[in-house]
């Protein structure tokens, strides 16, 4: 009998998209760093690539997060 039990995370119901193997998977399969999720329908988590998408182009074109540029320390 193992000392320690593997816990899963996520439940049934619960959907994710597994980067490693680029499909969508209902319930804890792979590990959490390897999957983005959970999403409320399959639907989401088959678009979970595209969102990803989107939200970075919306941040990296935020101009709250771009630094100003720095003073001249010359003058």
């Amino acid at each position: 009998m193992p000392l320690f039990k593997k816990r899963t995370a996520g439940k049934p119901g619960e959907w994710f998209y597994c980067l490693q193997h680029g499909k969508v998977e209902e319930g804890p399969e792979c590990p959490a760093k390897d999957r983005f999720g959970p999403y409320a329908s399959r639907e989401e988590a088959q678009h979970a690539m595209d969102t990803a998408r989107e939200r970075n182009l919306q941040w990296e074109n935020d101009p709250r997060w771009h630094d100003a540029p720095a003073p001249d320390e010359d003058r």
